[in-house]
């Protein structure tokens, strides 16, 4: 038995389908990437793996029981950081350490707190607020966050596509050394196929809507750790990023072929800007008449 599962999962919204028979194992302490188009429903699937939403069809279960709701065991770090800002950097971890270990002492609590600080390197900020911090500062907050209420698979919804490239690398190597430290179960949805071949075990991409689902998945045999700057002259990386890179591109190719439909233009045309603003309606070539005025 997988230690993650999605069986045949299918959401709708509105009689719109969104995801339509998604199938996901995950090992315990496996890395996993989902790639994807923007609008292919991406953070619904991570929606319904947190709890959040419900599936139409279909069970999710963690180590064999089904999830049937949000909990500290699956943590999900947003891309929007959702920061409280009248907290501190330590108060917004604290809250969540206070609901999650209610029965630490204000001594084991503070030092668990500051272990998640000084991981996502952030011991000089510790009192600052949300608005004193920059954007990336903002998303460490968010994972040490998620990290200390110790949840058993980490979610990542897109985390880092809002940050500066140099931003964005720096967390990609703290959460690759979090993963080393803690081995940690975790699954990222990313829409960069280099980001998902730096960090993943397994690299999966999500077909696009409606009614996506997850394609066969690539396995991303590269030693680690992984250096960037090696992995841009490893030929398996090249094969596997030109593959992935392949896979979207037929996916999308297919979407267009199937969506395409003719455009109808409006029986209308543009205002005359001649006649007199209370006789300014708009136009229709059929209502058009020519009228000759006789000279006198």
């Amino acid at each position: 038995m997988a230690f993650f599962e999605l069986r045949t999962i299918s959401k709708s919204f509105g009689g719109a389908r969104v995801l339509e028979n998604v199938n996901l194992s995950i090992e315990e302490g496996e890395f996993v990437a989902i790639v994807g188009y923007s609008g292919s429903g991406k953070t619904t699937l991570m929606s319904l793996v947190a709890g959040l939403l419900k599936p139409d069809t279909g069970t999710i279960t963690l180590d064999g029981k089904p999830i049937d709701g949000p909990s500290p065991e699956r943590g999900l770090v947003f891309q929007n950081y959702s920061l409280l800002p009248w907290l501190t950097v330590r108060e917004n971890i604290a809250i969540a350490v206070e609901s999650v270990f209610p029965e630490k002492s204000d001594a084991e609590r503070d030092t668990h707190i500051t272990r998640y600080i000084e991981m996502v390197k952030l011991g000089h900020a510790g009192d600052r607020l949300p608005k004193q911090l920059s954007g990336g500062m903002r998303q460490r907050v968010a994972v040490a966050r998620t990290l200390a209420i110790q949840p058993r698979i980490l979610l990542l919804d897109e985390p880092l596509s809002a940050l500066d490239a140099l931003t964005r690398a720096t967390l990609q190597d703290e959460i690759t050394q979090i993963r080393r430290t803690d081995n940690t179960t975790i699954l990222l949805i990313t829409n960069s196929v280099d980001e998902a071949l730096l960090l993943a075990d397994r690299v999966i991409a999500l077909t696009p809507g409606p009614g996506a689902t997850l394609a066969e998945p690539f396995a991303v045999d590269l030693p680690r750790p992984r250096d960037r700057k090696t992995l841009n002259h490893e030929p398996f990386y090249k094969h596997l990023r030109a593959r992935i890179t392949e896979q979207l591109l037929s996916f999308n190719a297919a979407r267009e072929t199937t969506l395409t439909k003719k455009l109808i233009l409006p029986d209308i045309l543009p205002e005359d800007l001649e006649a007199p603003r209370v006789h300014r309606p708009p136009r229709r070539p059929g209502e058009i008449k020519e009228t000759t005025i006789a000279s006198v």
